[in-house]
């Protein structure tokens, strides 16, 4: 079994694990080829019910289910072990990106404490799902974390419908091999191709705030406001300055 090679190191896994997700969005707003709007982050609300593990980060592993559906279990009878096979050679870590196709409502739910444990030992370190989880605790007791749409009580009929493919999360679409950063705020998938400049890019991107416009917002308090105020000015300037400098973009500020 040949399993595909990762795009970044394992230690720079680490250390965008250490930012925040809207820290690493600016850093991957500087650095793509696309446009700051373009819909890579989630559209609609998540729910982070693991707020206290920090920044999750890993490769998207996309999944398809539709709990209110009984007769997928008998249209692919070997669903678990195709799926659970194919997770295993998907190189990790993984974030399970998870499409409910019973969206808008909420009928079951693919997660609870066995599915997390068991994703776990196969390299998972979360799930985004749009729609629910349940065993909250259990699951956070399994160091999986989950962003989601609200919490339920059952399964339903649970199992895995499709995997691989394109999937449509939060209104955002993801595809497998993506790069993910997710936390409290939300997610950010990074295009593929994008990923190699993103560390250098989100640290560059968060001195340059704390050294200009921060700095000066901070150190001004207490003097008279229009001295504030272009102090804040003069920073901005340097901050643009700074961010043309480095990136050839110009930044919020």
């Amino acid at each position: 079994m040949i399993i595909p090679s990762l795009p970044l190191s394992h230690s720079t896994l680490l250390q965008l694990k250490r930012w925040n997700t809207p820290t690493i969005y600016n850093g991957w707003e500087q650095i793509t080829a696309g446009d700051a709007a373009d819909p890579v982050t989630n559209l609609e609300e998540t729910h982070d019910f693991m707020p206290q593990m920090g920044p999750m980060v890993g490769f998207a592993v996309t999944l398809v289910v539709e709990p209110s559906r009984k007769n997928h279990k008998s249209q692919r009878p070997g669903a678990w072990s195709e799926y659970r096979s194919w997770l295993s050679q998907q190189p990790g870590p993984k974030v399970v990106v998870v499409q409910d196709l019973d969206k808008p409502s909420v009928i079951g739910s693919f997660w609870g404490e066995v599915n997390a444990n068991v994703h776990r030992s196969l390299g998972c370190v979360g799930t985004i799902v749009d729609g629910a989880i349940r065993d909250v605790d259990e699951m956070t007791d399994a160091g999986f974390k989950a962003l989601a749409r609200r919490l339920c009580v059952g399964h339903a009929h649970s199992i895995p419908v499709d995997w691989g493919i394109d999937v449509n999360v939060f209104g955002t679409k993801v595809a497998c091999g993506q790069l993910i950063h997710a936390d409290k705020h939300g997610f950010i998938a990074i295009p593929k191709g994008e990923e190699l400049e993103l560390l250098d890019a989100s640290v560059k991107m968060d001195t340059n705030e704390c050294e200009t416009v921060i700095d000066a917002a901070k150190s001004s308090l207490g003097l008279p406001l229009p001295e504030v105020v272009s102090r804040i000015n003069s920073a901005a300037v340097e901050f643009r300055r700074r961010s043309e400098e480095q990136f050839g973009r110009r930044g919020e500020h």
